[in-house]
C-alpha cells in the first residue's frame, strides 16, 4: 500500500507531530470524507508499507525529526514553491525561505527523493506570464542540484474559484503553450526534467514530458525497488499515479491558499484545527460511537517484499 499524507492538508507543516505519534503507536484512522461516519484503519509497520507520499509547502516544522520516518519507510517528497506571495499563500514561507528548507529536505533524504512542485500555474493583473518566467528561473537555479525533477500544472477552474479568487485571468491556448515553452527552455538550460501532472496537453516538443507525479516507475527509481505493472487509478483527470490511501483530511490546512480545492474556506479549516488532537489516531477530533471502522485493504504494489531500503542503499 502507498500512504499518501499530503493530498487532502498539508500534514508536513502542521500536523507533523500527530503524523510522527502515528507512525510510532504503529496504525493511524481516516475518515471518508464522502461518508463521515465511515472510517478505516490502517496499520503503520513497515511491513505495510510499501512507500510514504508527502506534498508540501514547508517540511522546516517536521525536519528534524523527519528520520524517524525515513530510517524506516520508502519515502517520496514533494515541495511546492511557486511565484506567488502572502496575497495568495498567506500561510506559505517567501520563496527564498522555501528554497533554504528544500535545500536542507534534500540533503537529509538525497535528491532522487525530492520532486519540486511549481503549481499551479495561474495568470492574474499581477502574476503575469513575466513573472512566472522570471521566477520560475530563480527557482530553477537554486534548487536543480537538489531535487529529481519539476513538476508544474496549469490551474483547473473548479466552481468555488470563481469565488475565492475571482481576478484569476483565463488561461488561452497561447498562454499555455507560452509558459510551456519558458518553463521548458528553463528547465532544459538548468539540466532539469520536468513533466506535467495531471494536465492533458501535449507539451513534448517544449522537452516536457507528460506523466504522473508519483508513478511506480518514479517510486522504484527513488527507492532503488520495483513495482508490479499496475493500472492507473489517477486521483483526477490526466492523472497517472499510483494508487495511493490518504489519512489526512480536507478542510484543515491553514496555508490559507487561495486557489486551495481542498478546503471551502480559510475560516472553516481555522475552526476544524481547534478539533485537532495530536494524541488521537485520526487527524480531526476523535472517533466516534457511531463511527463504522473497518481494516483498510493494505495490499502490496511491491514486485518482491524484502526488507525496506534504507536512504543509502544505492548510493
Amino acid at each position: 500500500m502507498i500512504l499518501n499524507t499530503g493530498a487532502r492538508t498539508d500534514t508536513a507543516q502542521y500536523f507533523g507531530e500527530w503524523l510522527l505519534r502515528r507512525f510510532e503507536e504503529g496504525f493511524v484512522y481516516a475518515r471518508n470524507p464522502l461518508f463521515p461516519n465511515k472510517v478505516t484503519r490502517y496499520e503503520l509497520s513497515p511491513d505495510k508499507i510499501d512507500a510514504v507520499l508527502f506534498c508540501s509547502k514547508n517540511y522546516a516544522p517536521i525536519l528534524p525529526r523527519l528520520h524517524e520516518i525515513t530510517d524506516k519507510y520508502r519515502t517520496y517528497f514533494h515541495y511546492t514553491i511557486t511565484a506567488y506571495g502572502k496575497d495568495v499563500e498567506p500561510g506559505v514561507p517567501s520563496i527564498d525561505e522555501s528554497i533554504e528548507t528544500l535545500i536542507a529536505l534534500s540533503k537529509a533524504v538525497g535528491k532522487q527523493k525530492v520532486t519540486w512542485r511549481y503549481d499551479p500555474v495561474l495568470l492574474t493583473k499581477q502574476y503575469t506570464i513575466d513573472v512566472h518566467a522570471k521566477t520560475f528561473e530563480h527557482i530553477a537555479a537554486k534548487v536543480a542540484p537538489y531535487i529529481d525533477r519539476c513538476i508544474f500544472s496549469f490551474v483547473e477552474m473548479y466552481k468555488k474559484l470563481a469565488t475565492n479568487m475571482p481576478e484569476i485571468v483565463p488561461f488561452t491556448e497561447a498562454d499555455k503553450m507560452k509558459i510551456a515553452e519558458i518553463l521548458g527552455s528553463t528547465a532544459a538550460r538548468y539540466g532539469l526534467p520536468i513533466q506535467t501532472c495531471g494536465t492533458n496537453g501535449d507539451y513534448s516538443r517544449f522537452g516536457i514530458a507528460r506523466s504522473g507525479c508519483a508513478t511506480p516507475e518514479i517510486l522504484g527509481a527513488a527507492n532503488g525497488c520495483e513495482f508490479k505493472s499496475l493500472k492507473h487509478k489517477g486521483l483526477r483527470q490526466g492523472c497517472h499515479c499510483i494508487e495511493s490511501r490518504d489519512i489526512g483530511a480536507y478542510d484543515t490546512c491553514l496555508n490559507g491558499c487561495k486557489y486551495c480545492y481542498a478546503n471551502q474556506s480559510p475560516q472553516k479549516a481555522a475552526d476544524n484545527y481547534k478539533s485537532h488532537d495530536p494524541h488521537s489516531p485520526i487527524l480531526l477530533g476523535t472517533l466516534r460511537p457511531t463511527d463504522e471502522i473497518t481494516q483498510g485493504n493494505q495490499t502490496s504494489f511491491l514486485k518482491s517484499t524484502g526488507r525496506q531500503v534504507s536512504l543509502f542503499d544505492g548510493e
